[in-house]
C-alpha cells in the first residue's frame, strides 16, 4: 500500500478516535462535493481499493525543436501537469504546477525558448493559452482569461501561432493570430460563424492557413484563408451528394498540395494527397480496410507517420512520402497509439501507447534503424503483469446487426457464474478500445464482476454507414443493442444474467439511464457519470460552441416531431420505469451536459422513492479529473456495487 493512502488512513482513523466514536473510521469526502444519499465510507476501503487508483500515465506532447528532449503530461500530484524529460528513461522535471489539467503544451518551433499551453478552471473548458519561458519559469497568460480559446498551428516561420476562440460572441470560433512572444500582437484574422471550425496547418510560405470546419462527425470542410487579409477560398466542394469528412491534414513541402484523412468514397478514413490545382485526391492507403486515425508529416516532408485502427488496437506505419512505399518497422507492443510526433531530424517518431498491462507511456522510434527507447516508465501500484487482456466477442442484435465488444474476465481464482459490470463509451461518437483500466482494475481482481465495453451502433471505428445507425429518430436502436448484450450474456455459460448493472459517462451516462428506464427488469443498478436524462433540455442548454453539432446527432429539437419524439423517450417521461438503484456523478461547471440534467433525475427519483445516491463536485465539469474526487468517486462506486450487484 502506497505511503500516501497508509498517511490518509491514518488521519481518518485518528479523527475517529478523537471524537470519541464507536463505528469505524470514514473516509471523508473532498470539501468541493456534494454527497447526497451515500452512505458513510469506511475507511478500510482505501486499504484494498486504494493502491488500484494509484498509478500514473504519460502523454507525448512535443519534441523539443533542437535538442532531443520531450515535452510530455503526466500527473504527481492531483493533475496532469508539463513535464521535461531529457533522455529516455530519464528524470521528469515537472515544469507547471495547477490544480486543473493541462491541456495542451507545444514548444516555440524557434529554438524551444517557451512553450504555449492550454488550460481551463474547474473543468469548464473555457481554456486559456498561456506562454511557459523556459529560462525563468514565468508564465503569461496570452488570452482574455474569458472566452473559450483553442491552440491551432504554429506558423511554418515559427512566430506565430493561429488559435480559434469564442471572444466576439461566445459561441463562434473566429480565428485570431498572435506571435507569443509579444501578446499585443494579437489579433482577430477573420469572424467564422459556428463552433466548428479549426486551424490544422500553415502553407510553406506562411501566406495561407488550412482550416477545418466541421459539421459533423461525418460531414466536415476544407478551407485556405488568406493570412493577410483573412479571405477564405473552399478547398473541398460543398455541393456533392456524399457527406465527406475530412479529419487531419498538412500541406506538403512545397505547398502544391495536402495530406489529408477522409472518408470520400470509402467507409474508412484513408490517406491522401489533394493536388491544390486539381483538386483530386490520390488516395495512399486504400488497401487498408480501417480507419487512419493520425498522421505526422516530416519536417522535410520526406516521410509520413500514420495509425490504424484495426478493431481497436493501432497499427503504426511509416511511408516514404515520395515513393508511397511503407517502411519495415520493428514489431511494437500490443496497444492503444497516440500523440505521434516526429523530431525536427527526420528519424525519431515520438508517440504514446497504453494497453491492458500499461498505464500509457511515452515512446521514441528511430526509423532508420528500428531503435525503439521508453522515455517514461509510470508507476502503479498495483503489479499490472497478471492484468487480463482484452477479449474481442460479437453478439447479433435485434435486426441482425453484428454488434461487437472487449470482454474482461475476472481472475481465476472466482468460480461460479460471475457477475457482469456493462461500461458503454461517450460520444456517441467513440470506440472503447482495449487500454489501461486504471480502477476498474479492482473489479475485476477483488470483487470478481466481469467487464464488458460494447462498441453499440453510432461508434466510430466500424465505418460511416455504422456511425449514423443511431441519428435522429434511430436513437432508440442503439439502446436495443444493450438488450441483445444482455441476452448474449444470458447464453454464456461464465456470466451471471441474474447480476448485471451498466454505466457510463457522457452519452454513455444517457445510454446508461436509457437502459435503466427500459430494461429496468434486466439489470440490479446502474451508475450514471455526467449523462443526459433528457435530450431536448440537453440541447437547449448546452452551450453554444456546441449545440449544433450536437443537433446533427441527436436531431434537431427545434423541429416539432423531432421534438416530440425526444420527448416521447425522454428518461425524465419516463421515471416511473426506473426501479433499481442508481449512483448519479455530475460536475458543476460541466459545459457539455449541464448539471441540471443529473439534477433534475436525482431529484425524481427520490420522490418516487427509487433508492440514489449522488455525486457532484464544484470543481469539476465533463467528468472527474483532480485524483481526490477520482477516489471518492471510486470508493463510493465500490461500495455501491456491493451493496446492489454484489448481494
Amino acid at each position: 500500500m502506497s505511503k500516501r493512502i497508509l498517511t490518509m488512513f491514518a488521519a481518518v482513523l485518528l479523527f475517529a478516535v478523537i471524537e470519541g466514536r464507536a463505528q469505524e473510521a470514514v473516509i471523508p469526502p473532498p470539501e468541493n462535493l456534494v454527497v447526497d444519499g451515500v452512505p458513510k465510507i469506511p475507511a478500510s476501503l482505501a486499504e484494498t481499493a486504494g493502491d488500484y487508483g494509484s498509478y500514473r500515465f504519460a502523454v507525448v506532447s512535443d519534441w523539443h525543436p533542437t535538442r532531443r528532449e520531450m515535452l510530455i503530461r503526466t500527473r504527481f500530484a492531483e493533475t496532469p501537469q508539463v513535464h521535461l524529460v531529457k533522455t529516455p528513461g530519464g528524470e521528469r522535471q515537472q515544469l507547471t504546477f495547477y490544480p486543473d489539467a493541462i491541456a495542451n503544451a507545444e514548444f516555440h518551433p524557434n529554438g524551444g525558448d517557451y512553450f504555449v499551453f492550454m488550460k481551463d478552471i474547474g473543468g469548464g473548458e473555457w481554456y486559456q493559452l498561456y506562454r511557459y519561458d523556459m529560462e525563468t519559469g514565468n508564465v503569461t497568460l496570452l488570452t482574455d482569461g474569458k472566452s473559450r480559446n483553442l491552440l491551432g498551428s504554429w506558423s511554418s516561420g515559427g512566430d506565430q501561432i493561429a488559435y480559434v476562440s469564442t471572444r466576439l460572441t461566445g459561441q463562434d470560433t473566429d480565428l485570431w493570430v498572435m506571435n507569443p512572444a509579444d501578446p499585443k500582437s494579437d489579433h482577430l484574422l477573420t469572424q467564422l460563424k459556428g463552433g466548428g471550425w479549426q486551424p490544422i496547418d500553415w502553407s510553406p510560405d506562411d501566406k495561407n492557413i488550412l482550416l477545418q470546419e466541421e459539421i459533423s462527425i461525418n460531414e466536415s470542410y476544407l478551407w485556405l484563408l488568406n493570412a493577410a487579409t483573412g479571405e477564405k477560398t473552399a478547398v473541398t466542394p460543398r455541393d456533392t451528394k456524399e457527406k465527406v469528412s475530412y479529419g487531419s491534414a498538412r500541406f506538403s513541402k512545397d505547398g502544391k498540395g495536402i495530406y489529408v484523412t477522409t472518408d470520400q468514397g470509402s467507409e474508412f478514413q484513408r490517406l491522401a494527397f489533394l493536388d491544390m490545382s486539381a483538386k483530386n485526391p490520390k488516395f495512399l492507403t486504400s488497401d487498408i480496410p480501417w480507419d487512419v486515425e493520425a498522421f505526422d508529416l516530416t519536417h522535410d516532408g520526406k516521410r509520413l507517420a500514420f495509425v490504424t485502427n484495426e478493431e481497436g488496437l493501432s497499427v503504426l506505419h511509416v511511408m516514404d512520402a515520395a515513393t508511397q512505399k511503407e517502411m519495415k518497422l520493428p514489431k511494437l507492443p500490443a496497444g492503444v497509439i497516440q500523440g505521434v510526433r516526429w523530431h525536427r531530424d527526420g528519424r525519431d517518431l515520438a508517440f504514446s501507447l497504453t494497453n491492458a498491462q500499461g498505464a500509457g507511456d511515452c515512446y521514441s522510434l528511430d526509423v532508420t534503424s528500428g531503435k525503439l527507447e521508453r522515455w517514461t516508465m509510470s508507476e502503479t501500484a498495483v503489479k499490472t503483469d497478471a492484468f487480463p487482456a482484452a477479449e474481442l466477442v460479437h453478439w447479433a442484435s435485434f435486426d441482425g446487426k453484428m454488434i461487437s465488444g472487449f470482454l474482461y474476465k475476472p481472475a481465476a481464482k472466482f468460480t461460479g457464474k460471475r457477475p457482469v459490470l456493462v461500461v458503454i463509451h461517450g460520444g456517441p461518437e467513440g470506440q472503447s478500445q482495449p487500454i489501461f483500466l486504471g480502477r476498474s482494475n479492482y473489479y475485476l481482481n477483488e470483487l470478481g464482476i466481469a467487464l464488458i465495453y460494447p462498441n453499440v451502433r453510432g461508434s466510430t471505428g466500424y465505418g460511416k454507414t455504422f456511425s449514423l445507425l443511431d441519428n435522429g429518430f434511430k436513437r432508440e436502436d442503439t439502446y436495443k443493442d444493450i438488450n441483445a448484450l444482455f441476452d448474449w450474456v444470458g447464453a454464456r455459460p461464465d456470466l451471471d444474467a441474474d447480476r448485471i448493472a451498466v454505466t457510463g459517462g457522457s452519452y454513455g451516462g444517457h445510454m446508461t439511464l436509457a437502459v435503466s428506464t427500459f430494461y429496468s427488469d434486466r439489470i440490479r443498478c446502474s451508475v450514471d457519470i455526467v449523462g443526459m436524462s433528457n435530450l431536448v433540455t440537453f440541447l437547449e442548454h448546452t452551450e453554444g460552441y456546441r449545440r449544433d453539432l450536437r443537433r446533427v446527432e441527436y436531431g434537431d429539437e427545434r423541429d416539432p416531431k423531432m421534438h416530440d419524439f425526444l420527448e416521447k423517450i425522454a428518461l425524465m417521461n419516463n421515471i416511473e420505469k426506473i426501479k433499481k438503484p442508481m449512483l448519479v456523478v455530475a460536475g458543476k461547471n460541466d459545459p457539455r451536459v449541464p448539471v441540471t440534467e443529473s439534477g433534475q433525475i436525482v431529484e425524481a427519483l427520490k420522490k418516487q422513492g427509487t433508492p440514489v445516491w449522488y455525486l457532484m463536485a464544484k470543481d469539476e465539469g465533463h467528468g472527474f479529473r483532480k485524483k481526490q474526487n477520482q477516489d471518492f468517486q471510486f470508493y463510493t462506486t465500490v461500495e455501491f456495487l456491493e451493496e446492489y450487484l454484489l448481494k
